[in-house]
């Protein structure tokens, strides 16, 4: 336990945590650029942002990052140059004019309890375009013994779900396009299992 609180103090700096998540971005974002034309985007809402690990996949488009760790995002600043807004997510309101068609919550939501999930998912499904879709990355806890199993259950973050329970959540408030389970690994080895959830606002 003592070693858990000491790696989570670690990764809230911004530099740790951006050279963990380096070796695993592009794959971990590959299933997007899979299913998505990125070039058609126009605003992009990163949910959680980090320090702007999502930042180079949108150097085209307009961007904006917030996150509630405010050491993050002066680093995204810094570094990158665009727009990154220190808040809870939940009390962010854009003008009808500024919504976005695309909302990323990328490794997030493994974080939060379901209560918090909720109220995140109710608030982004109102800051998205008619046209626009949530775009979710996240942890998947495997059913078999596993060094995934191992890893889901030691992550800094308590509530990595089994692959139902995130479609359980997601689908009461967004309609799936697209729902996809995949791996993330290392010299062969499967070190974690992971989703990707496209979906549109339900009303609501």
């Amino acid at each position: 336990m003592r070693l858990l609180k000491r790696w989570s103090a670690i990764m809230e700096s911004p530099w740790a945590y951006a050279l963990w998540q380096a070796p695993f971005a592009n794959a971990k974002f590959a299933p997007i650029q899979r299913h998505n034309d990125l070039g058609s985007v126009h605003r992009v809402l990163d949910v959680g942002c980090g320090p702007g690990t999502n930042t180079k996949f949108f150097a085209h488009t307009d961007y904006v990052g917030i996150d509630i760790n405010e050491s993050y995002v002066e680093r995204g600043r810094r570094r990158f140059g665009r727009t990154f807004i220190q808040a809870d997510v939940c009390d962010y309101t854009p003008a009808p004019d500024q919504r976005y068609d695309f909302v990323l919550i990328n490794s997030l939501m493994h974080h939060l309890d379901d209560v918090t999930s909720d109220r995140i998912l109710n608030t982004l499904r109102r800051v998205i375009t008619p046209d626009g879709h949530l775009h979710v990355l996240d942890l998947i806890l495997p059913d078999d013994p596993s060094i995934a199993r191992y890893l889901a259950e030691n992550d800094r973050g308590n509530y990595p779900r089994p692959f139902e329970a995130w479609n359980e959540l997601l689908v009461r408030y967004f309609e799936p396009v697209v729902v996809e389970r995949f791996s993330l690994g290392l010299m062969g080895l499967d070190l974690w299992r992971m989703l990707y959830f496209k979906g549109r606002p339900r009303a609501g």
